[in-house]
């Protein structure tokens, strides 16, 4: 009987190591899934801007003397380069929005770059940069809400807890204008 009592003891602890074994994998690949989508928006927020310059390049060809928007754009650019530089995907967001916004402008006052084809082009391929940012950031929340509800639910939020995996965060945009996806209209 004694026997049995201690195959049934070591039994329960190889199981019970398993499952924590198990649960902490998961926990491991929620993480690095957030990780992923998080760099994700990274990488189209990089493309829009990458994008930009070759806007204003075209954009400088009909509006010479307007400084204060190509200031705009300056200011915009070395926003962008530093948020960069310490990876907040929120101040790079910001400063992206800040350059389509100064495109927008230019492309009010000068109407006559609507009929311009490379420009229409870069249009098109910044409208569909701005919606693979939307679904991005879109995607990354979903995988937060995933990984939070992995990690918050009995029992595995004892094994989060055991191995101190943090609560992951929703991507918000602070102010209201950022919520905005900048507009430019033909």
């Amino acid at each position: 009987m004694g026997w049995s009592i201690f195959a049934l003891v070591i039994i329960l602890i190889i199981v019970l190591a398993f499952w924590v074994v198990a649960t902490y994998n998961k926990l491991v690949m929620g993480r690095n899934k957030v990780k992923n989508s998080w760099a994700q928006i990274e990488v189209q927020l990089k493309r829009r801007f990458d994008l930009i310059p070759n806007l204003v390049e075209t954009v400088k060809g009909f509006a010479k003397q307007e400084k204060d928007i190509f200031l705009e754009f300056a200011k915009a650019r070395k926003m962008f380069t530093e948020a960069s530089a310490t990876g907040n995907i929120e101040d790079m967001s910001k400063a992206n929005n800040l350059l389509s916004k100064s495109i927008a402008l230019v492309v009010e006052q000068y109407p006559q770059l609507k009929s311009d084809q490379s420009f229409l082009k870069m249009q098109d391929t910044l409208q569909d940069t701005e919606n693979k940012i939307a679904f991005s950031r879109q995607f990354y929340n979903d995988v937060v809400l995933s990984f939070n509800n992995k990690r918050e639910v009995f029992p595995a939020n004892i094994v989060a807890s055991m191995f101190k995996f943090s609560e992951a965060h929703l991507f918000k945009l602070e102010e209201e204008a950022d919520k905005e996806v900048p507009k430019v209209s033909f």
